[in-house]
């Protein structure tokens, strides 16, 4: 459970922060940008929200959550020592990445295949969840940096690669089932 009674601690004004194990780095540290990015991706999913409603945004409100476990395993390093750990740390698990992929398979059966590469606009829920899927991939190259580096959860590298594939067929869906996507001109403006 978590308690939030104070919001500032004064602990970070040395520019350092604490992991989720407690260990103290720098804010600009890798795995602190990777958790960030994903943060900031639930923060510009709250705003997509904004034009959504019914199933679309039960399944954004879920996606919330999922970012919220996300970042909590981030911020665990060293998976080798959470089998000693006080309380087992949250993990993003397989499941969570086949749901994703059970809910982009049934949106994109309703689509018609793509002829063209698609700009990102249509519907204001469309265009906010190409915004999504963006900080998603930037969220992904952070994290399979991180992956190299200093290690993590291989289902948290699968969640974010197909986090943006969702949020690129649920803009197709959310721009009357792709009817009207922007579609790219190559060298249109020569």
């Amino acid at each position: 459970m978590v308690v939030l009674n104070k919001i500032y601690t004064r602990t970070g004004d040395a520019g350092e922060t604490a992991l989720g194990n407690g260990n103290r780095v720098a804010k600009f540290d890798l795995r602190v940008s990777a958790y960030g990015t994903s943060d900031e991706l639930n923060s510009v999913l709250g705003v997509a929200r904004l034009h959504a409603d019914g199933d679309i945004d039960t399944a954004l409100s879920r996606i919330q959550n999922d970012l919220f476990d996300l970042g909590a395993d981030l911020c665990r390093p060293d998976m080798d020592a959470d089998a000693s750990a006080e309380y087992p740390p949250l993990r993003v698990i397989d499941s969570q990445v086949t749901r994703l992929e059970t809910e982009i398979d049934a949106m994109n059966a309703n689509l018609e295949p793509l002829r063209s590469f698609i700009l990102p606009g249509g519907t204001p829920l469309a265009a906010q969840l190409h915004v999504c899927r963006t900080v998603a991939r930037r969220a992904e190259r952070l994290t399979v940096e991180l992956a190299a580096l200093d290690g993590v959860n291989p289902a948290a590298v699968k969640y974010l690669n197909r986090l943006s594939d969702w949020f690129f067929v649920a803009a197709r869906t959310a721009n009357n089932g792709g009817k009207d996507d922007v579609l790219w001109v190559p060298g249109a403006n020569r």
